[in-house]
């Protein structure tokens, strides 16, 4: 039975750091008082003249180098974002230019930070179905873009980047064993940009009175995380046959460290098997997950035959979750 099999990843993270401390200088905020609510001690943002395309590139051209593919060989591409370069044309058709992947087609995927999770999903089903064999999936976010640095129950909680992962079509045992996506509408307003769409169309006459940040209810999206996180994990692993003490590792969206820990008590994961990097990148939306991923394996924690488990949540409200055999 074809999988679609991870072959290579990569990740990029700007230059610029913004910490905690410097955070202080511009909110009325403590990096204590961040730290114990979120976790986060810092975050990386981008250059004036970096779109989310660019970062993306970066993170596939090092999943490209790590497969050892060229851009020849890329079908399709999908790029997970809520901060695209433009409305149109897609982000994933800029980095299908700026990587020279001619033949594929591409297209951008918003499934805010569930995104590389739906992306995953898409990819993984095109695969399976024959109709592409090599496919890159790319989370990508210029997450401060959409911030209102006066607020700091949202400003303290994102930074930049993007992550990578290139699949390949395998008959052997590893890759892909499940998907699971979830969403509810109802609660698409527990976290939002209001304005910017056509909904609230930004106008000449209303642009400095729109609220054109992140709004979210803080209260209610805890308790609807921790419920997601829960039920996507318990829906893959039921998909793909595996008990929770099978899994090696698990690289959960890096949201909030206490949403992480609530939600890996209730499924029964232990602190060790569980990755973070939330303290230095802070939530990079779509592309924390494959951020998360290129550094696990650098760091030896992800090795062929690894059991790892994804999870997702998102805005819409989107949720979801992926079983991979390494």
């Amino acid at each position: 039975m074809i999988k679609a099999r991870i072959i290579g990843t990569g990740h990029y993270l700007p230059e610029r750091v913004l910490t905690n401390n410097d955070l202080e200088h511009l909110m009325d905020t403590t990096d204590e008082w961040i730290r114990q609510r979120t976790g986060i001690l810092q975050r990386h943002i981008a250059a004036d003249n970096e779109a989310a395309s660019d970062l993306a590139t970066h993170a596939c051209q090092q999943a490209m180098t790590s497969a050892g593919i060229t851009a020849g060989e890329i079908d399709f591409i999908f790029c997970a974002t809520l901060t695209p370069d433009y409305f149109m044309p897609s982000s994933g058709c800029l980095v299908q230019h700026k990587i020279g992947a001619k033949r594929a087609g591409a297209c951008d995927i918003n499934a805010a930070c569930s995104g590389f999770i739906y992306a995953l999903q898409h990819a993984d089903a095109l695969i399976r179905a024959g109709v592409h064999k090599t496919i890159l999936v790319a989370g990508s976010e210029i997450m401060t873009s959409r911030l209102d640095w006066t607020k700091r129950d949202t400003a303290v909680l994102f930074g930049d980047g993007a992550g990578a992962v290139v699949l390949r079509a395998d008959t052997g045992g590893a890759g892909v064993l499940t998907t699971y996506t979830a969403a509810d509408g109802g609660g698409h307003d527990i976290l939002m940009v209001p304005a910017g769409g056509s909904a609230q169309a930004i106008t000449p006459e209303n642009i400095n009175e729109l609220n054109r940040g992140i709004h979210m209810n803080g209260r209610e999206l805890y308790k609807r995380a921790v419920y997601a996180f829960g039920d996507a994990v318990e829906k893959a692993l039921k998909r793909a046959n595996v008990s929770v003490n099978e899994i090696d590792l698990f690289v959960p969206h890096q949201a909030n460290r206490r949403i992480i820990a609530a939600a890996c008590e209730r499924i029964g994961l232990p602190e060790e098997k569980i990755f973070l990097n939330l303290d230095q990148v802070a939530n990079t939306s779509a592309a924390s997950i494959p951020i998360a991923l290129d550094q696990a394996r650098a760091q030896g924690r992800i090795r062929e035959g690894s059991l790892v488990l994804l999870a997702a949540f998102g805005a819409g409200l989107t949720w979801g979750s992926a079983v991979i055999r390494w």
